[in-house]
């Protein structure tokens, strides 16, 4: 593909990019009102509809303190990985 068919490709791409935003800032909107009626309950039933809202407990290793204070098992168990970005600007 030479330069000029990615030069009308690339505005192309960049329209539905433009529409997904602005649905997903309006997903985003909704979503904050219903927690907003949800609030501290956790559940509300809304006609065949299930909403729960709740906080969820996960355990996590601190790499940041662990490289202080222990920096030898630290290197020994960090496994470095590449992965690749696609961005249009």
């Amino acid at each position: 593909m030479g330069s000029h068919e990615l030069t009308a490709k690339i505005p192309k791409l960049r329209q539905p990019q433009s529409l997904i935003e602005e649905v997903q800032q309006e997903a985003e909107a909704i979503r904050a009102a219903v927690k907003a009626v949800v609030g501290d309950t956790g559940e509300i039933r809304v006609g065949e509809y299930r909403v729960t809202w709740g906080a969820i407990k996960s355990a996590r290793i601190d790499t940041t303190a662990l490289k202080k204070s222990t920096p030898d098992i630290s290197e020994a168990f960090t496994r470095e990985t590449t992965t690749r970005r696609f961005c249009v600007a």
